[in-house]
């Protein structure tokens, strides 16, 4: 603000005080006329002078409520002076008789005067001091009310002196008008004293509503340190926990006590527990309302229950100790409200155990159907943050063998992981170990989820037998469940090609063989036989072998998508004369692709590279032929019949080789008979045994159909007389070509007569 504008304010406010009030007009609208936002400084100026006002006032009232003080004083010390004056009167009556008629009337009315002035001196005095406490104690008053602070710990006595004010001293003065104005205030002050306290205990409850959960912390801290939790000593604790948790280290309650006091003086009692009891029920139901992401986390839940711990807490602590201001019927009505709450709670979300929610022995059964779901349910918030474990594990992993450079390392893994290979152990360092670093690391998670349920369990006291068979329940959901959707995403993520799919295979491999060492670590940490009758047994063996089979499927696909990747390179010349004399560049890409690839599969359990293998040669042989049959391909040369004929003979070739072992005699060449056949037909042009063999089990062509030759004869009868091998036909012999309509007559009498049979 410019130094000119605040010359202008002052320049305002002094003519407004000196200004009568009919003309404060003109100069207000003055304030309104300025700059912008201008009537809004002029105001902040105005109440600053407003306030400085009342401190003058306030210090002009305190100096001469002393002179008042010292008056009264001096007017006491007028009754002895009237002393005096009344020896004097004595002494003045022997006098009279002595002095003439005209003296004697003047002294006479001279008395009178003094007679009058003392008397009026006299009820004075005594009115004045009749006034006195009055003055005094509503001073008093007011300033036990000017200070807010003050009067939280003076309004005791700000009472006890307006009821002396009221019933006592007004009464004595009354007729006078500022004794009225007293009387008529203190009503109004009773209302103020009742305002503040209510304030208070307003800023008491928000205060115990956003702190309840650290209430409740303590209570569970304290619990949990004297804990006895059984079914014969739960109500014996309760109430010592109860006992232990009324200190008011807790939570300060006085407000709570000076509110229910001021209200009780006052004989509004009753108003005060309604509105109490009101607003603690909805801040029950707030308490009992879980946030939207509560099941997510174990932290949630415990803030959950740490909430609603310290709000009977505290309900409890105010019914010992208010005499009334909360009945046990109503902790009664809100403990069941809570219980049907947590109850509708846990059938939807996971929890972690509360030990301290346990009031009343009526409502046992109701405990233990929590407990119930609290037991049955409390995996799940383990399960999802596991899962997020093995999410983690998986990204990180780089699905290599571990590299083990010295008996050091070698022993840091194995004592992580139980692995034990005669074979890889007789192997000099540097040596590799066939799993990649996510096994161990995975192991480790699932000995860290048992000791994560293992804890949970023992707050619950049961027996060894049945923590035992709980622990292997939770065990088999992490495995089938958790871990098993963790594999089965991550197989299916697009980053993970056909490496990370062989690697996923062997680790899964691993992990199903650790399943019994697993087994063997429960029966460890809760001494319970495997021998037991009702002893649960690990799924592991389903859960792993569910994956390898999902990402054996998904290195068939992968394998396909990329054997089609490569045929899209094929470039075919349809109309060629003839061949190149050597294979396609894009078919001997894709052979040593795969020969590559199937190095790799060599390290797959069982028979998965065969299978693998087996796939792709029949996934390219189908390719082939339907690149031969497409719709689209209207003409095809014999030049481009023996440049494919080449192409097939280097996929045979590769069949042949034995790519990945195992497969006995030609089976894997078996992929390709069907282009073989086909081809040798057109090649050799020998349709005369075709036709002669045809539907004989015997048959050179068995696995030529006559839709499919027919289908290549007609693309190749339709090309230009250049490139026709139908135009040499003509030229060296006309005959040959009645042979071939007649080769096409009867592939389609075939093909027709195969559709009527069918």
């Amino acid at each position: 603000m410019s130094l000119e504008t605040v010359t202008e304010h002052e320049r305002i406010l002094q003519e407004i005080e000196s200004t009568d009030t009919a003309c404060v007009g003109p100069t207000l609208r003055s304030v309104y006329d300025d700059q912008p936002n201008a009537h809004k400084r002029f105001m902040e100026k105005l109440d600053a002078r407003i306030r400085n006002h009342d401190r003058e006032i306030e210090k002009m009232c305190n100096f001469h409520h002393q002179g008042f003080v010292d008056a009264i004083t001096e007017l006491l010390k007028v009754r002895a002076d009237a002393e005096k004056l009344m020896v004097q009167r004595t002494v003045v009556g022997f006098t009279l008789f002595d002095l003439p008629l005209c003296k004697v009337t003047a002294q006479t009315e001279e008395v009178i005067r003094c007679r009058i002035q003392q008397r009026n001196m006299a009820t004075t005095v005594e009115k004045l001091q009749l006034c006195i406490p009055g003055e005094m104690m509503r001073s008093r008053t007011g300033k036990l009310m000017t200070d807010m602070i003050l009067f939280l710990f003076r309004y005791y006595s700000a009472l006890k002196t307006m009821e002396q004010l009221e019933n006592i001293y007004i009464p004595r003065v009354s007729q006078y008008r500022f004794c009225q104005i007293m009387a008529e205030t203190l009503p109004k002050l009773r209302e103020e004293i009742k305002e503040i306290s209510m304030s208070d205990l307003k800023d008491f409850l928000e205060s115990i509503r956003k702190h309840s959960d650290k209430i409740g912390e303590t209570a569970m801290r304290q619990a949990q340190q004297h804990r006895t939790f059984n079914r014969n000593v739960l109500l014996t604790f309760v109430g010592f926990l109860f006992k232990v948790l009324t200190a008011q280290d807790l939570v300060d309650f006085s407000p709570v006590y000076r509110c229910l006091h001021i209200y009780t003086v006052l004989g509004d009692r009753e108003t005060f527990e309604n509105y109490y009891r009101k607003q603690r029920k909805k801040q029950a139901r707030l308490v009992l309302q879980p946030q939207s992401n509560m099941h997510e986390t174990v932290e949630g839940y415990r803030k959950y229950f740490n909430q609603i711990v310290g709000f009977f807490v505290v309900e409890d602590h105010i019914l010992h100790a208010t005499q009334g201001l909360v009945t046990r019927a109503f902790t009664d009505e809100l403990w069941n409200m809570a219980l049907s709450k947590i109850i509708a709670v846990l059938r939807t979300h996971s929890v972690s155990p509360a030990h301290t929610l346990i009031p009343t022995e009526s409502d046992l059964c109701c405990l233990l159907t929590v407990i119930a779901l609290v037991r049955d349910q409390y995996n799940e918030t383990l399960l999802k943050k596991w899962a997020l474990v093995f999410r983690d594990i998986f990204e990180q992993d780089n699905y290599s063998p571990i590299p083990v450079e010295n008996e050091e390392e070698y022993k840091s893994v194995v004592s992580r992981f139980p692995f034990h290979d005669a074979e890889i152990e007789k192997q000099q360092f540097p040596k590799k170990l066939p799993m990649s670093q996510s096994v161990p690391q995975i192991y480790a998670q699932v000995k860290e989820f048992i000791y994560a349920s293992l804890k949970f369990s023992e707050s619950l006291h049961r027996s060894s037998t049945e923590i035992d068979d709980m622990l292997r329940k939770s065990t088999n959901l992490l495995l089938t469940r958790t871990l098993s959707s963790c594999l089965q995403n991550l197989i299916k993520k697009p980053h993970i090609g056909l490496t990370e799919l062989v690697q996923i295979i062997i680790n899964t491999t691993h992990l199903e063989h650790a399943c019994k060492y697993l087994e063997d670590f429960i029966t460890n940490i809760t001494n319970v036989s495997p021998e037991t009758v009702h002893t649960t047994r690990l799924y592991g063996l389903s859960t792993f072998k569910d994956a390898r089979h999902a990402a054996e499927g998904e290195i068939y696909t992968k394998l396909n998508q990329k054997i089609d990747e490569f045929i899209q390179l094929a470039d075919y010349e349809w109309g060629m004369s003839e061949s190149d004399g050597r294979a396609s560049g894009y078919l001997m890409d894709l052979i040593n692709f795969l020969r590559s690839t199937f190095q790799v599969f060599t390290h797959l359990p069982g028979k998965v590279a065969q299978t693998a293998c087996m796939s792709a040669c029949k996934h390219l042989a189908t390719s082939l032929m339907q690149m031969l049959l497409d719709t689209e391909l209207k003409q095809i040369s014999m030049g481009a019949i023996q440049q494919f004929n080449l192409d097939v003979m280097q996929c045979e070739l590769f069949a042949s080789s034995e790519p990945v072992p195992g497969f006995q005699g030609d089976t894997l060449q078996l992929a390709f008979i069907d282009l073989r056949q086909l081809l040798d037909l057109f090649m050799v042009w020998d349709w005369s045994t075709y036709l002669a063999d045809y539907g004989q089990p015997t048959s050179k062509y068995l696995r030529v159909n006559p839709s499919t030759a027919l289908a290549l004869l007609e693309k190749m009868k339709d090309t230009s007389k250049k490139n026709n091998i139908f135009s040499q036909f003509r030229k060296n012999d006309r005959d040959k070509q009645k042979l071939i309509e007649t080769v096409v007559k009867q592939l389609r009498s075939l093909v027709n007569g195969m559709s009527q049979h069918s």
